[in-house]
This record gives C-alpha cells, structure tokens and sequence, in this order.
C-alpha cells in the first residue's frame, strides 16, 4: 500500500510537520512559513458557537420501522405501510449546561429526532418529559437566562431560577417531573421520549387530527438519585456519552416503541383544558395511546463535531401529512430553531451530510452564501417562475389550514373550562410512592431553601400548596428544616 502524503489545505505536500522555519539554527519564526500559520490559523476556527440550549449532546444514527396501520390519521409516506423503514439520526441532550458540563446532572434532556423521509427531511424535536416550564415563547429568553451561568457569579445561582419559577406558576408541573425520580436519567437508553408540543396530522382524505408523541424506552426507564449522580459525575462527567457509545459498538441497539394520542380536530376548542398548552398533558383516559412503529439505534457518528455539533434539528422541517398547531411554544420554535442554526452553522448548513436529505435531493434556488457546495448547471435559473423546466410547486398543501378568528394584538392563552396551572402538578404528586414523595420534597427544598430572598421562597411555596396541600405543607417543612441549621 502506497505512503498518504500529508498536504496543506491546498494538496502541496508538507516537508516537515515536526518543526517551524526560522532564520537560522535556533533563530526566530519566518512568517512565510505557510503550513505552520494554515494550522495555527486552523486551530482558532476550530469551534462554532455552541448552542445556547441543548449545547451538551450525543447522537446516533438508527431506523424508524412502522408496525402498525396509522393511515387513517396521516398521509405521510414514511408512516403509510406496515414494514416500511426509514433512516434516522438522533440526538439527545442536557438543556441548562454549556458543551463541557456533565451528562448525569438534574435537567430536562433533549430528544431530536431526524427522518430521512422519500419526501424530504422530517425533524421531531421534543424532550424526555411530556411538559414544558413555560406557554409562550416571548418567555423563553427570560427563562434560559434564569438558569443558565449568572453573569456577575459565573455559576446557576438558585436566586434567579426560583424567582423566574416564582413568577412563573404554569411551571409547577414541570418542576414536579424535574425534582422527581425522573429527574436524572440514568442513561439516554434508559429515558423516555416525547414530541412535547401538540402537532397536526392530516390524512389523504383531508381529515385533521391533532397528535402528541410518545417514545417509549424498550430498556425499561431507569433514573439516579441525587447521590448517585453526583457519585458518577465525579468518576466520568461523559456517562451518557459513554454508554450509548459503547452500546451500540457492543451491538446492543438501544429502541423506543412509538405511540401517538389522537384527538380529531373538531375536538380541541371544547376539550376541558386547551390542548395546546405544553404545561399540560392529555390524560391518557381521554386519548390513549395508539402504536405506530420502533425506532432503533444501531451506528455511531465517525465524527462527533461534524455529525453531532453540526446535527441542526428545526420542528418546521414538515413532510406531506404532518403540520403544526396553534401551540404558541411550537410556534415561536418554528422561527428559532431555524434561525439558530444559521447563526451557529450559516445559510447553507442543510447542505452539510448529517442535515442533507438522503432518501431525495433538495431542488430549489437558494444560491450562495458562505460554504454554498450546490450550484447546478451554468443554465440553471436562480428565480421562480421561470420558462427553463426549473422546479415548481406542487400546489398540495402539507397539512389542513387551520381556521381562525379574532383581533390581532398580544392575548393572554385562551382558558378552557378546567383550565390550571396546578391541577396536573397536584395529580402527578398523588400519583406517586411514599417513596417517591420524599425525593421530589428533598429535591425541591434542597434548591429552594438556598434562595435569599424571602418573598420568592413564599410565592413558589405558594404554587406547591396550590397544586397539593400535602404536596406544599412537606416542602414548606423541609425547606424551614434546611434554613434553621
């Protein structure tokens, strides 16, 4: 087998890589040597921007295989036959945390998920809880900004995300599942996945329905406690990393089992709660659990940066059959997920091979930009319509128009009949062990009971008696407990 000679990013071949021009034995560094400035130069550029959320990440490649008929639901071609697979690459994530932080640390864990679809990329990006802190997007900068690294302290300062918390009551449910045993997963095999938001199915007679997502692990669910993570975070801050990648090289491919909730259409605007809230679940006695198919995982990335640093996931990436809500969370993540990525990546990072179509090819007129690697054939137009058999649309709409109504202007969430912030806290509480019950107290007080401020302790105080007078009573206790010693 032939030597590889080593080049600079030019192809000229490198003549020395062990030692840098000089004038002289021992004198100072030329400037023309070329090679050693290319990789000097190389070596800055190497990071991007890491994400501002989900900045901590693995990924995998795998397949989605439909088990069941859902046709009724969606025209979708990669769910329209039985058997039917689809490639798909994955990537699971720690929220609150920046690239170096630990995988086993209390925090809510990204779940994106990419289809390679015949009809162009499908991109599901939920969480491992089926809840969110907040309703509105308009809030969401507020609410990174009160967990991540304050900007005098340089830490997660529990001042600023209890006083959000405290101003922020719709989030009791979500604190519930974060403070509970499920808290800390014990590995990204061992958690559950779920779309979150409310999307839209449409199937090929032109019948709406409104749909939730739920992956269900097939390795059973498995979380740490406090102790034990911290206990693992000290003896490998990569954990999750670690254990998918060794799983899947040992050839035990994690999977997931999908099942959707259906609500028709003509359901949701007198549904008791709005069905569109992500503070809120849909009981599974109103709409049960309906399954759809598997996903399996079963190669790693070859490149970490390129396939999962670059991995560039957006809920607006739709195919035929598959559309959004009126959710207003989802909505404002139409926009930003997007707009990240060209931020992060540049305009043309669809185009890099882990965000690039497989199953088909992309056709449209976006031209250049930085990194622009399509560019057609001399003839090719850049405008639309025009008379050169370039592509055009398919006037089939993707989805079902939603109907609406009203004046424009910022409104507060539309209530529904039962419609509260604390109901389904209160019923998850209730819902657990005596066990259970005692961790989720330990957990909320150990971060409550740091905060300085009187005021905000009373107010979240406030929102755990509301959703349980059990509930509050134990976490009032156990945080005057902790503040007395």
């Amino acid at each position: 087998m032939s030597k590889r000679v080593l080049t600079t990013e030019s192809g000229a071949p490198v003549a020395d890589n062990q030692n840098s021009a000089t004038a002289g034995v021992g004198g100072p560094i030329l400037l023309q040597d070329q090679h050693l400035l290319e990789k000097l130069a190389r070596f800055n550029r190497e990071r991007i921007p890491e994400r501002v959320v989900h900045a901590r990440g693995s990924g995998a490649y795998g397949y989605f295989e439909v088990t069941d008929d859902v046709t009724g639901f969606t025209k979708a071609d990669f769910l329209s036959q039985v058997g039917k697979r689809t490639e798909t690459f994955i990537r699971f994530s720690t929220v609150a945390d920046s690239l170096g932080g630990a995988d086993a640390v209390r925090d809510p864990r990204g779940f994106a998920l990419k289809f390679y679809t015949e009809e162009g990329n499908y991109d599901l990006v939920g969480n491992n809880t089926p809840v969110f802190f907040i309703k509105d997007p308009i809030k969401f900068p507020d609410f990174i900004h009160s967990q991540k690294r304050d900007p005098f302290t340089g830490r997660q300062e529990p001042d600023n995300v209890w006083d959000f918390w405290a101003h922020a009551p719709e989030a009791t449910h979500q604190i519930t599942w974060l403070m509970g045993d499920r808290g800390i997963p014990a590995s990204y095999r061992h958690m559950n996945g779920y779309g979150s938001h409310t999307y839209q199915w449409t199937n090929a007679a032109g019948e709406a329905f409104f749909v939730k997502y739920h992956f269900k692990t097939n390795q059973g669910v498995r979380s740490l406690s406090s102790e034990q993570a911290a206990e693992l975070v000290g003896k490998d801050a990569n954990s999750h990393q670690t254990d998918l990648l060794q799983a899947i090289e040992r050839g035990v491919n994690p999977s997931w089992t999908l099942y959707v909730q259906v609500m028709p259409a003509s359901e949701a605007a007198d549904y008791r709660f709005n069905p569109f809230d992500l503070t809120k679940v849909w009981p599974h006695a109103d709409y049960p659990l309906q399954r759809v198919g598997r996903l399996v995982l079963d190669r790693n990335p070859d490149n970490v940066f390129a396939e999962v640093e670059q991995a560039a996931f957006s809920p607006n990436n739709f195919v035929p059959g598959i559309g959004p809500s009126p959710d207003k969370m989802l909505q404002g993540r139409l926009f930003a997920y997007a707009d990240a990525h060209r931020y992060r990546l540049g305009v043309n990072h669809t185009q890099l091979p882990v965000n690039a179509p497989k199953a088909t090819t992309a056709d449209n007129y976006g031209r250049d930009g930085l990194m622009a690697t399509r560019y057609g054939s001399r003839h090719d137009k850049n405008y639309e319509p025009n008379s050169y058999a370039g592509p055009s649309q398919t006037d089939a709409a993707l989805s079902a128009p939603l109907a609406i109504a009203g004046w424009t202007g910022t409104h507060a969430a539309p209530t529904h009949v039962k419609d509260d912030d604390f109901f389904q806290a209160g019923e998850l509480y209730r819902l657990m062990s005596d066990d259970e019950k005692s961790r989720l107290i330990a957990n909320i007080a150990g971060g409550l009971s740091q905060v300085t401020r009187d005021d905000v302790i009373e107010k979240n105080l406030a929102h755990f008696h509301a959703a349980d007078p059990e509930y509050g009573k134990r976490v009032e206790e156990a945080v005057r407990a902790l503040r007395e010693d």
